[in-house]
């Protein structure tokens, strides 16, 4: 699948599923893939830093009743940076990195790369699939991500994004997606 990605989509795709991995999920979800857009694709006009998005992503997991990885690491005497030294050193490179979609079970999609496997969860899976629809030449971009996470009101992404002020009709409208439920 990452062959029609354009290689900033690849690197938002590979550094959403390396945050999931910092924050201790097992799976990729749409939150991680908003952080990913927050961090790298700031002029995207969508008026949010990706501090705001990990503010509201732990306030979140806080009202779930989730402790942050590092903290639960620590309490076992786990030093996460430490383990983070020891993985491969192409860990970030989006190269070494594929998204592949299960021949025998077509709705699992799964990041796989030097850091591990991420099944993408429904609603990330239902983002990407929206960005390789409306992905055109030269191919998935920052912007067709951030219209598959507009194309679902009911996601994590779209509620933050709400909570952080920002127009989602003014948004969806000055990237050419038109979302009804926002």
């Amino acid at each position: 699948m990452f062959a029609r990605f354009t290689p900033e989509a690849r690197r938002t795709t590979v550094r959403a599923g390396l945050l999931a991995l910092d924050h201790g999920r097992t799976t990729l979800d749409e939150d991680m893939l908003l952080l990913a857009l927050a961090e790298s694709w700031p002029a995207a006009g969508f008026g949010v830093t990706p501090e705001a998005v990990r503010t509201e992503i732990g306030e979140r997991e806080a009202a779930r009743g989730l402790a942050g990885d590092r903290e639960l690491l620590a309490a076992i005497g786990v030093d996460l940076d430490e383990i983070r030294r020891r993985l491969p050193s192409r860990r970030d490179d989006p190269l070494a990195w594929r998204l592949s979609r299960s021949r025998l079970r077509p709705l699992n999609v799964v990041l796989s790369g030097p850091a591990g496997d991420l099944p993408l969860t429904a609603r990330a899976r239902k983002v990407v699939e929206v960005a390789v629809s409306t992905g055109g030449h030269p191919g998935v971009t920052g912007e067709d991500l951030l219209k598959g996470l507009l194309a679902d009101g009911s996601n994590a992404s779209v509620s933050i994004l709400h909570r952080l002020g920002v127009d989602l009709r003014g948004l969806a409208a000055s990237i050419g997606f038109l979302h009804r439920s926002a």
